[in-house]
């Protein structure tokens, strides 16, 4: 992304992205791995209660799953501040996405291409809701199985949506990501703008 002079005003620009996706597939992790504050999560140990609720075959290491959101900041630049908020995955919390994604001015679809079909309740959701979204693919392992375009025609998306790969551990990774979707919304603002009444 390219440095944007200071406001005139020196004033700071805040907005707000959603993190979603489906169970187990990294949201948390890349809140965390960004933030420049110590994250807000809702984390909670998994009980016997999420038994045949939650499908943790693929994750099976996974002991604890949020249950209302993940919050985190991070400053792109001087003047804009990105604040975070991850969704939970189980379809049994997805109530409160109404209330998370209010003001957001974007989302990032975070997808394992080993259960891709866990993202397509996001999908939906923010296509139904206009609300600007990239698909970022989560690189389990440092490794990147599936080739972007593949998951394109997988997920069946529009071309202008941005597909790209990152690994949610890593920081500097997920801050590409972000900076992808500030970009990506920009973009669609102006040609908002200018395209004829």
């Amino acid at each position: 992304m390219t440095r944007r002079p200071p406001t005139p005003s020196g004033r700071v620009t805040s907005a707000k992205i959603v993190i979603a996706g489906g169970f187990g597939v990294g949201k948390t992790t890349l809140v965390g791995s960004v933030s420049e504050i110590t994250p807000l999560t809702t984390e909670a140990i998994m009980t016997s209660a999420g038994v045949g609720v939650d499908d943790t075959r693929q994750v099976p290491g996974k002991m604890t799953t949020t249950v209302a959101m993940d919050f985190g900041r991070i400053s792109i630049d001087r003047d804009l501040i990105l604040y975070l908020f991850g969704t939970p995955g189980q379809t049994r919390f997805w109530f409160m996405w109404d209330e998370l994604v209010r003001g957001a001015i974007g989302a990032v679809v975070l997808v394992d291409t080993r259960r891709l079909a866990d993202c397509f309740a996001a999908i939906d959701f923010f296509e139904h809701r206009r609300l600007p979204y990239l698909v970022a693919i989560n690189c389990f392992d440092g490794m990147q199985y599936h080739d972007p375009q593949d998951v394109r025609d997988a997920l069946a998306i529009s071309p202008e949506i941005p597909v790209v790969a990152c690994d949610a551990r890593n920081r500097e990774s997920t801050k590409h990501v972000l900076i992808s979707l500030v970009e990506y919304v920009l973009t669609m603002r102006r040609s908002r703008a200018v395209a004829p009444a």
